[in-house]
């Protein structure tokens, strides 16, 4: 039988003016890793905070993502011992 594992990731999301702000958190291996990403509606475009919300969001865990295999290369490289990248 497998070993069950939980990673929690929290999202804040802070709207001011046509901007929106999105910053992603996790903690693993007891080392914490943020990412942020923004969206902006362009003043033309009818006000719907939710796509830019969306958008932010999409864009924080798309770089959390990035910086969580960067982590992952990291291991590899320590164990073995030359550069690594691995996919994601």
């Amino acid at each position: 039988m497998g070993t069950a594992k939980a990673f929690r990731v929290d999202v804040d999301v802070i709207e001011e003016g046509n901007t929106t702000d999105a910053t992603a958190r996790m903690v693993i291996d007891g080392e914490e890793i943020v990412a942020s990403g923004m969206a902006r509606r362009n003043p033309d475009d009818p006000a719907m905070p939710e796509i830019g919300d969306e958008l932010a969001v999409a864009r924080a865990l798309l770089l959390l993502a990035r910086e969580l295999g960067h982590k992952v290369d990291e291991g590899i490289e320590a164990y073995e011992g030359h550069k690594v990248h691995v996919s994601i």
